[in-house]
């Protein structure tokens, strides 16, 4: 015979696949299995359909196509016997979906069900469409009260499919699912409640009905089942029927959430169940696992809340991690509802932070982030720091992002956040991120009593943890800023031991930070402005501190070789300006710092960050932190224009110096935030109508400007400038790196070309209005004053717009004139805001705004976009 007959058994073609070595021999085998089946099927033999079919799903289990065999299905149901019809509905679930059309051909033969019902009901369940479960709702319906609990029960699952599939039909089984409730057989009863469980999920009408008509039925039921004598049919690990437990408290759980009635009727078996379930097993668990999130979801007293939480609290002691993983995840929830109850168990969390699956770690410490607050932020930071010296590599960037995090929040003192501080940047320095070092700055930069407390503090623990990035930088910033403080053991705490530090040992701690391998361009540049500070400070040591410096000036990172450069040139030739260019820096103010920070985090432009630097996209993204501008490392996305030669002095002093675009030759008068370098070396502030100080590019002025200038030297005998020098018009400035510049005469301003204002927004209530104009030799940049209307009778305050643009766009938002927008239009708020297009003259600019505002104690947003710009911007 043909091995690949029709007339093949299936064992044959089984036993041929599976003798199969490789996965091309086993498609040649399905292939000419297939063949034969196409040709018997062609030749409507009737003998080996059912033979065929069984061998088409098999091939279709092991992922071949099968879609030709399907209407055989249709055959064999619609065959006699009952040994066809069962393989016929059986490829019918298997070989079809509700996506088929042939189902369309199958409804009829359902209807014919006589004897075959319970095959033509599984069928239905598994493969039900929504016009198969309007067409045959009905006959389901009717077979819910069929004499055989089997049929059912299967009927009770049929349903469950057809209200999935059309909601609508949900009031249609309301009443035979309420009846399925009283039935003593397990396997319908428990239909039934999964029945009712799915028909409130989708009407509210039905859930009202099965609280005022079934509460009593369920606890009834449930507490016949909690005390049911031994059942070998339905016993589990000594438990009865805990499937049905189950079922029962979730349908419970439905029924008394946000009903008071409900849930009072439900407490007694609740707490009945919560008690006498064994917790050995882990059928008892699972019970008691839905038995608390039952109780926890009902409008329940707090006793019984209380013993729900100690159950969680018992779970966390057994040694199954899923068990413990659960009730972690349920004490999230819990935390919510009594944060008592579950601050009780808080020495079980802990140990579960400590565990060694790393589900149970991550879920146990966001649970004891929460767990956090003022009156136990001290034991817990310190077992979670204690922790920290031991826990696993790929769990430190977690764990330190947490503490951090609870430290910040909750510190009680500053002396006791600077200490918790150390202690993690001391354990874990290469986790911690940059914004936590720098707002560690800010406090130890605040905390002016604990200036040589903390950097004594540093200098023990640089000697101990040298390899911790973070460390050193804090360690080396507090150094430069507070160095004699460390040699000279001020501001002596009771605490604290006395320690002898000499000038030598100070510098020896920089240069270690210099020349270690594993410090990056930050450390780097942040020792080299410490060792500028110390060469003022420690007279003694500067020679070695130049020395120290002009080593870098080999360096291959030019960042490095041209501070080297510029501070050997300052300890050289400037000994008279150098220590007040290296006066200690101002205080920090933590306020402003946070501010920043948090708008950092904003993914649109809004005025509530104040001025930002200019980032593509729209995106706000506030000053960097003080110490960063200091150190000029700052992450700007914009690139500089080669036309600001006031860079380098931004790198040393960390001060704003920028003017306006000079390579139309145009310099405009400066404002009085550009008298920063003055104010700063302390020799007062030029008539603005005198000079203007400009810092053009350095070569471009070298080359331009033969004269020799040394303006820095002559500003420190000086207490104003009044100097005018003629240079031709156009010329740059001249300025030689540290040695001097010379003042340029300002050139009349220029509005440049006028364009018309549109309507950028307007609603029922509020009307937006653009003004545009642009600086000349600049088309790139729009200047754009944003005023808002206010049409209705109502006041609005708490004013804030957004904006964000695409990423060939830049903007810049300037802070609103105000907060509070008038009413009736007898007032208007005015904004400013800048927009650079990179793409001018092939993109138009376009606008994504959000106006945020409080009308009546109520919060009001609207949003729109702005298309309608002039094209020739």
């Amino acid at each position: 015979m043909n091995p690949f007959s029709s007339g093949t058994r299936l064992r044959d073609m089984i036993r041929a696949i599976r003798a199969c070595k490789t996965a091309a021999e086993e498609r040649a085998v399905v292939r000419k299995e297939c063949a034969a089946i196409r040709a018997s099927v062609s030749e409507n033999d009737p003998d080996y359909r059912h033979r065929n079919l069984a061998k088409l799903m098999f091939i279709h289990m092991l992922g071949y196509p099968t879609h030709f065999g399907q209407m055989e299905c249709l055959k064999l149901i619609a065959s006699a016997g009952f040994p066809e019809k069962r393989i016929g509905y059986l490829g019918l679930m298997l070989l079809l979906d509700e996506r088929q059309e042939v189902l369309m051909l199958v409804t009829n033969s359902l209807k014919q069900w006589l004897y075959i019902v319970g095959l033509a009901l599984c069928a239905l369940g598994n493969i039900c469409s929504a016009e198969m479960a309007r067409d045959l709702a009905p006959e389901v319906e009717r077979l819910m009260q069929f004499r055989d609990p089997n049929i059912r029960k299967k009927a009770a699952l049929c349903s469950i499919r057809i209200i999935r599939k059309v909601p609508d039909l949900a009031e249609n089984f309301m009443h035979p699912a309420t009846n399925l409730l009283k039935e003593k057989h397990h396997g319908v009863l428990i239909t039934g409640v999964q029945l009712c469980t799915e028909i409130c999920k989708v009407s509210v009408e039905a859930l009202e009905h099965f609280r005022k008509k079934c509460t009593e039925v369920l606890v009834k039921v449930l507490k016949d089942v909690v005390n049911s004598p031994y059942a070998p049919e339905y016993d589990i690990a000594g438990i009865t029927d805990p499937f049905l437990h189950i079922r029962l408290l979730r349908l419970l759980r439905v029924l008394g959430h946000d009903d008071a009635d409900a849930s009072d009727c439900m407490n007694d078996i609740l707490a009945q169940v919560a008690t006498k379930t064994e917790s050995n097993k882990n059928a008892g668990n699972a019970i008691l696992y839905e038995c608390v999130e039952t109780i926890m979801s009902i409008e329940d007293t707090s006793g019984l809340r209380v013993l729900a939480i100690n159950i969680l609290g018992r779970f966390l002691s057994n040694r199954d991690n899923n068990i413990r993983y659960v009730a972690l995840n349920m004490l999230m929830k819990a935390i919510t509802v009594d944060a008592q109850a579950v601050q009780r168990h808080r020495a079980t969390i802990l140990e579960c932070v400590k565990d060694s699956d790393a589900s149970i770690r991550k879920r146990a410490l966001e649970l004891i982030y929460v767990l956090v607050n003022e009156s136990n932020v001290k034991p817990l930071a310190k077992e979670l720091i204690d922790y920290l010296e031991v826990s696993d590599p790929e769990f430190k960037g977690d764990l330190t992002a947490k503490i951090c995090s609870i430290v910040e929040k909750f510190s009680p003192e500053k002396i006791w956040y600077i200490d918790q501080m150390l202690k993690v940047l001391s354990e874990a320095g290469n986790y911690v991120k940059d914004e936590v070092w720098h707002g560690l700055i800010v406090v130890i930069s605040n905390a002016s009593d604990l200036h040589g407390y903390t950097v004594r503090s540093l200098y023990r623990a640089f000697q101990a943890a040298v390899e911790q990035e973070c460390l050193v930088r804090v360690a080396v910033w507090c150094i430069g800023e507070y160095g004699e403080m460390l040699v000279n053991n001020v501001g002596m705490l009771e605490i604290e031991e006395p320690i002898t530090v000499t000038e030598s040992d100070v510098v020896d701690v920089i240069e270690i930070a210099i020349k270690s391998h594993t410090s990056d361009l930050t450390t780097r540049a942040m020792a080299l402005v410490a060792l500028l500070k110390l060469s003022c400070r420690f007279p003694s040591c500067s020679q070695r501190i130049k020395d120290i410096i002009v080593q870098c000036k080999g360096s291959l990172v030019l960042e490095l070789q041209q501070r080297s450069i510029e501070f050997n040139s300052i300890v050289g030739k400037h000994q008279n300006i150098s220590s007040a260019l290296v006066e200690r820096m101002p205080v920090l103010d933590e306020a402003t710092y946070l501010g920043r920070r948090a708008g950092s985090m904003l993914a649109t432009v809004s005025t509530s960050s104040g001025a930002s630097l200019k980032l593509p996209n729209g995106v706000a993204k506030p000053p960097a932190a003080p110490l960063v501008d200091l150190l000029d490392l700052s992450s700007d996305d914009t690139p500089v224009p080669s036309s600001s030669g006031g860079d380098f002095l931004h790198d040393l002093l960390g001060v704003d110096l920028s003017m306006g675009s000079s390579q139309s030759g145009i310099t405009q008068v400066p404002k009085a935030s550009t008298d920063v370098l003055l104010d700063l070396l302390s020799i007062g502030t030029p008539p603005p109508a005198q000079s203007s100080i400009s810092t053009p590019d350095i070569l471009s002025s070298i080359q331009d400007n033969k004269m020799p200038a040394n303006t820095l030297e002559r500003l420190s005998s000086t207490s104003s400038i009044s100097i005018q020098v003629p240079s031709p018009a156009g010329a740059a400035p001249m300025i030689d790196l540290l040695d001097g510049f010379a003042p340029i005469q300002p050139l009349p301003e220029d509005n440049g070309p006028v364009y018309p204002s549109i309507i950028a927004y307007e609603s029922n209530t509020l009307r937006l209005t653009f003004n545009f104009s642009k600086t000349p030799g600049n088309p790139q940049t729009t200047s754009v004053q944003a005023s808002f209307t206010n049409l209705s009778p109502n006041i609005y305050t708490d004013f804030i717009f957004q904006a964000a643009v695409p990423k060939f766009l830049q903007l810049h938002l300037d802070p609103a004139s105000g907060n509070t927008l008038p009413a009736s239009g007898n007032g208007s708020i005015t904004q400013n805001l800048r927009v650079t297009n990179s793409q001018h003259g092939k993109k138009p600019i376009v606008m994504r705004m959000r106006i945020a505002y409080k009308m009546n104690n109520k919060d009001v947003l609207e949003e729109g976009q702005v298309n309608n710009f002039p094209r020739d911007l």
